[in-house]
Order: C-alpha cells, then structure tokens, then sequence
C-alpha cells in the first residue's frame, strides 16, 4: 500500500466541502481537509490572483484514477489543478487507518 495526497483547488467553500464529503463517502479517501488559500497563476496570457479553497485527500495510489474522475466531474473550474505525492514517509497505525478506511 503506497499513501498519496491528492490535491486540488476549487474557487469556493461550499464546492470545496462538497467535493470532500463526496469522496470520503465513496470510500475513495480515507479524510479531505479543506483550506483557504491565496493564489497567484498565468491564465490565458494574464497573471490572476485569488481567493481559493484548497482540498487535500488522504488515501492510496491505487484510487488516484477515481479521484481524478471524481474531481473533474464535481469541478467547476475548466482546466482543475489536480496532482498527487507520495508520502515519503508515514506511521504504521496512520497508514493502516487510511487503508482500514477506505476498504
């Protein structure tokens, strides 16, 4: 079993908790946290700034692909930032919490 992180960004509290609730229910993350979040990005040849919600779930490398699918076909944003990193490192018990959860 390999933890991963899969994080994305959403323009709103309420899409944020949502998309969180959404995933953890189906089983595909073990728990979401939800921050705000300033951001700054390149944007169709403009640089934008912003308020943003930032939502990070915690699970396995083996439900990456049902987490991208789901966060796209929740987002609300035309091209949604979704990536996923590996954790280095994680306790015996946290990393049998994940997987006890989502199974």
């Amino acid at each position: 079993m390999t933890a991963i992180a899969v994080v994305t960004t959403v323009g709103d509290k309420k899409e944020a908790r949502r998309m969180a609730l959404t995933i953890v229910e189906a089983k595909l993350a073990a728990c979401a946290q939800v921050e705000k979040i300033d951001s700054v990005y390149a944007w169709k040849g403009k640089i934008e700034h912003g308020k943003e919600y930032r939502v990070l779930f915690k699970t396995i490398e083996a439900h990456y692909e049902a987490i991208e699918r789901a966060i796209r076909d929740m987002h609300s944003y035309e091209l949604p930032a979704i990536h996923a990193f590996a954790f280095e490192h994680v306790s015996k018990a946290y990393g049998d919490w994940i997987e006890a959860s989502i199974a």
